[in-house]
């Protein structure tokens, strides 16, 4: 299991739940500085990632890109993969695919979370459905040939309505041509619409590629009420080796939110380990 924290350079979403905003340079060390193996980037293109001295600020830091966000698509742009519009579906496939490019020079996958979009009066769930897979199947092959896999992440009923927990998000990947999507598994999101949150890591299983790590009020881990020791004892049973990454309001401030998450990583993984391995019979 590694650590990842959030930084976003999109003026549009300077209330979205991102730990640090607008300077990657201060996020990048401040992320250093409390122990973070990576930064995730949420940014307002391609171009603009392309623009940003990364590389340089990820080895001054010793620091690895965990994944990149798409959803400036949606939230600039207006852009999503269920849209009624083909010229704006293709736009929106060209964007995620110049941003899984630009994650991909760092061996970084793309997130696609609200660009996934939604059924409406305009368009049926089933076709919505249908214009789901066929762009998760163009931009996961995509990915592939590009040697990262794509993330599509379950949303909560009020962003979305067609995958809203990781069965449902399984049943969806199962049905691709492409192998090369996996599911993000969002603590946040999960816990709205799962039954147990333990349980539904256990329903993605090997499906699950990235987990961003918060809590019940999307604040830093710890600010709320989740209990996270079944939901890391889950992630061990699936084999989960991935990145937890702290997607979360910066409340108070981004350095209290980041500590906070650190912290609170260290005491339920590091605990959690221990005991997987002197018990590891459990849950097998």
């Amino acid at each position: 299991m590694k650590s990842a924290v959030t930084v976003s350079i999109v003026e549009q979403a300077r209330k979205g739940p991102f730990v640090f905003h607008d300077d990657v340079a201060q996020g990048c060390r401040s992320a250093a500085e409390l122990g973070f193996d990576a930064v995730e980037l949420f940014a307002p293109s391609a171009e603009s990632i392309s623009a940003l001295p990364l590389k340089q600020l990820l080895d001054q830091n010793s620091l690895r890109l965990a994944a990149v966000g798409t959803g400036a698509g949606m939230v600039i742009h207006g852009l999503h993969l269920c849209d009624a519009d083909a010229d704006r579906r293709t736009r929106a496939r060209e964007f995620i695919r110049d941003i899984i490019s630009a994650g991909a020079a760092f061996q970084a996958p793309a997130i696609i979370g609200s660009m996934q979009g939604k059924w409406d009066a305009v368009t049926s769930k089933e076709t919505a459905l249908e214009f789901l897979r066929e762009g998760l199947n163009d931009l996961g092959d995509f990915a592939a040939s590009l040697n990262v896999p794509l993330f599509y992440e379950p949303l909560n009923r009020y962003e979305t309505n067609l995958a809203t927990t990781m069965k449902e998000g399984v049943e969806l990947l199962k049905s691709l041509q492409t192998t090369n999507v996996r599911l993000l598994a969002d603590l946040f999101h999960m816990n709205i619409e799962e039954s147990c949150i333990a349980d539904g890591i256990r329903d993605g299983g090997s499906y699950i590629g990235h987990v961003h790590f918060v809590d019940s009020n999307r604040q830093a881990a710890g600010r709320g009420h989740m209990d996270f020791q079944p939901v890391a004892e889950a992630l061990q049973e699936i084999g989960y080796d991935g990145y937890a990454s702290a997607e979360a309001f910066p409340i108070p401030d981004s350095t209290e939110a980041a500590r906070q998450t650190i912290e609170t990583y260290r005491r339920v993984f590091g605990e959690s380990a221990s005991a997987w391995w002197n018990h590891p019979q459990q849950g097998m």
